[in-house]
C-alpha cells in the first residue's frame, strides 16, 4: 500500500487514543452529553458520520428520537447501558449492537451505571432529514446543516 494511501485509510489504535474528545450538550436535552471523537473526518468520509463516544455515568446520549432520513448504527465497545427502543427499555453492553434504519423506532440510551459507556456510532448524512422528538411533540428539519423545529401539533395531514 502507498504511504499516503496508507495515512489516509488506516487509522491505528495509538493515533485514535491521541485524538482529543469534544463535548456535546444535546439541543433539547441538556444531561444528554456525549464526548466525542470523529472520526470520519480524519479520511474525509462526507456521505457517512462515524464517531467514538463516551458517556459518563448518570448522563443521556440524546433525545429520544428517531429520523426520517439518516440510518444510524451504535456498537457498544466498553460499560452498561440502558437503550430505550419506543417505550421499551433494557440493558446493553460490550458487544451489542443497535441498528435504527430510517423511520424509527424512536431511541436514546443512558448511563446508569459506575463505568463510562463508550461505543462507536455512524450513520449516514444527508442533505436534508427530518427528526422526530415523540417526548418532546417536536419535528425538526435540517436542510443543508440549517435546523428548524415545529410542535407536532401545528402539523396538519393533507
Amino acid at each position: 500500500m502507498e504511504t499516503d494511501a496508507k495515512n489516509r485509510c488506516f487509522f491505528p489504535a495509538s493515533r485514535l487514543a491521541q485524538m482529543a474528545e469534544k463535548r456535546h450538550v444535546h439541543q433539547y436535552n441538556q444531561n444528554a452529553v456525549r464526548l466525542t471523537r470523529t472520526l470520519g473526518d480524519l479520511a474525509g468520509l462526507t456521505d457517512m458520520g462515524l464517531h467514538m463516544v463516551r458517556i459518563e455515568p448518570g448522563h443521556e446520549t440524546t433525545e429520544h428520537h428517531f429520523h426520517g432520513q439518516d440510518e444510524e448504527f451504535v456498537f457498544i465497545q466498553a460499560g452498561k447501558g440502558i437503550a430505550c427502543l419506543g417505550e421499551e427499555s433494557f440493558e446493553v453492553g460490550p458487544g451489542d449492537m443497535l441498528m435504527f434504519p430510517k423511520g424509527g423506532p424512536a431511541h436514546s440510551m443512558r448511563n446508569e451505571g459506575p463505568d463510562d459507556l463508550v461505543y462507536l456510532m455512524g450513520g449516514t448524512r444527508p442533505s436534508i432529514d427530518v427528526c422526530t422528538y415523540p417526548r418532546l411533540a417536536r419535528r425538526q428539519y435540517r436542510v443543508e446543516g440549517k435546523k428548524e423545529y415545529a410542535a407536532l401539533e401545528d402539523f396538519t395531514e393533507v
